[in-house]
């Protein structure tokens, strides 16, 4: 059998323990490296779970970070508003407004004590007449050209209620504005009449 001269490979450190050929010593600390690991893919699945989840259900589960960002509340602009023509002298002739009265109450010829008081304070009538339907609760000014809103808003303050609003023209075909009077209007002649109970 042949033999061979030593060398410096087969000279081994005194402090490494090795069992086999080419075995080290385990180091300290490794199995936690693989339980840091193995905890870390739990919390991602965990939590990709509960995200999907809460996307699902379209709630954020309790959870804030699954909540969404509250969007800043933007105060709009006021719209600016005209001001109220409140002395019909001072229309314009050439806007050659006409002012038709309607009566949407159950009250019969209401429309025409409406007209009369309008006519009599000056403001430009054109006919008075039923509404095709006698339960209107709210008294309205319609009108369909946006110039003519501040004339609207001065009869709701002559008639004493109701709101404006502007429609298409071909609503009330041929009326520039149109007071539709509703239920609402009744309320100050009903309490006037009322004699106090003692």
């Amino acid at each position: 059998m042949a033999s061979y001269p030593k060398d410096r490979f087969d000279e081994l450190p005194e402090d490494v323990e090795r069992i086999g050929a080419h075995r080290g010593p385990k180091r300290r600390g490794r199995g936690w490296i693989g339980f840091a690991w193995a905890l870390l893919a739990t919390g991602v699945l965990v939590f990709g779970g509960l995200f999907a989840l809460s996307q699902y259900l379209d709630d954020d589960l309790g959870i804030p970070f699954f909540a969404a960002p509250e969007e800043p509340a933007v105060n709009p602009e006021p719209a600016e508003t005209v001001a109220p023509v409140t002395d019909p002298a001072t229309i314009d002739p050439e806007r050659a407004l006409t002012i038709d009265v309607l009566n949407g109450t159950p009250e019969s010829g209401l429309q025409t004590t409406v007209f009369d008081e309008l006519t009599a304070a000056g403001w430009p009538t054109g006919s008075a007449a039923p509404a095709s339907s006698r339960d209107i609760e709210d008294t309205y000014v319609y009108y369909s050209n946006p110039d003519d809103e501040d004339v609207a808003s001065g009869l709701v303050a002559a008639i004493g209620r109701g709101e404006i609003r502007q429609v298409e023209d071909d609503i009330f075909p041929g009326v520039e504005l149109t007071v539709v009077i509703g239920t609402d209007y009744l309320a100050p002649a009903v309490e006037a009449t009322e004699e106090p109970t003692e």
